[in-house]
């Protein structure tokens, strides 16, 4: 649920001006963007049986197929307050639990889908109860010859660095709470950005929100600045990043490439209120606007 407010008074009470439910999540985002710009994507992961439908329905829209693994109970519902600052404020409900055999056949359903996929995108957080090794489970069930992206944080991020990760995309806070560390300018990044890749990481893509993003291998470090665009919501934008990186990989774009797109792709984003995703049209007339610099 993203909501609109002129201001967010805790304490008080806050009328709200605008809102907008979307069924969707981390992945789900990442395989609409993917769509959006003309690549097929296939969706899965953990559905449950109360509200599944509307998922279904939301991805229907979008042409993306799917195959959950479905479940009792109902999907969490994660709020996004945004003020007329365009400060966003996020309460996350937690996920519901699965039994231990859902989580084997989701992973056959990974192995599965990324024997026929190039790129295989595994984000998000896990159901409740679940370890955070799950995620370095998951990865070793990507098929060998599928590129793998990973964009979570903490502990899940840690597990899936151990499978071997081709590229890792946290932000800026993310990347703080993950290291346990305050990051205060670009240097820090590049060192904490090492740091990933020193644990299995082949690339590191750190978004810095309005500031752009920054993209390294270890041999070489590259900084695309964002232009300047009305920020209606930045619900996605680190979804719709990871999936123009992804097509971009997909394509064997340059390093330079893949960071101009993941920007493009994220400043796009950020020009719609409850849209999680972005136009074709939009991203390319940024995407042409960037430049990047090594650094």
């Amino acid at each position: 649920m993203t909501i609109e407010l002129d201001s967010l008074n805790v304490g008080k009470v806050n009328v709200v001006k605008s809102k907008t439910l979307s069924f969707t999540g981390k992945a789900l985002n990442v395989a609409i963007g993917v769509s959006r710009l003309g690549a097929k994507a296939q969706a899965t992961g953990f559905m449950y049986n109360e509200n599944g439908a509307m998922f279904e329905q939301a991805l229907d829209k979008e042409g993306v197929p799917f195959t959950f693994v479905w479940n009792g109970g109902r999907v969490r519902e994660n709020y996004k307050c945004i003020d007329k600052r365009s400060m966003l404020t996020e309460i996350n409900d937690v996920g519901g639990q699965v039994e231990s055999g859902k989580l084997v056949e989701l992973m056959q359903m990974i192995r599965g889908y990324s024997s026929q996929s190039d790129v295989t995108v595994i984000s998000g957080g896990l159901p409740r109860g679940v370890d955070a090794s799950f995620y370095r489970e998951i990865f070793r069930a990507v098929d060998g010859h599928s590129l793998r992206i990973c964009d979570t944080e903490g502990a899940k991020m840690f597990a899936a660095l151990e499978a071997g990760i081709d590229l890792v995309k946290p932000n800026l806070e993310e990347l703080e709470e993950t290291l346990g560390r305050e990051i205060h300018d670009k240097d820090e990044m590049l060192s904490a950005c090492h740091e990933l890749l020193d644990r299995g990481a082949r690339m590191v893509l750190l978004s810095l929100g309005k500031d752009g993003a920054i993209l390294t291998d270890g041999s070489h470090n590259y900084y695309c600045k964002s232009i300047n665009v009305a920020v209606n919501s930045t619900v996605g934008a680190g979804d719709a990043m990871v999936a123009a990186a992804a097509v971009m990989m997909e394509k064997g774009g340059s390093l330079p490439d893949i960071l101009r797109a993941g920007v493009a792709a994220g400043t796009a984003s950020v020009t719609t209120f409850g849209t999680i995703s972005f136009t074709k049209s939009k991203y390319e007339e940024i995407f042409s606007s960037l430049g990047v610099s090594e650094f």
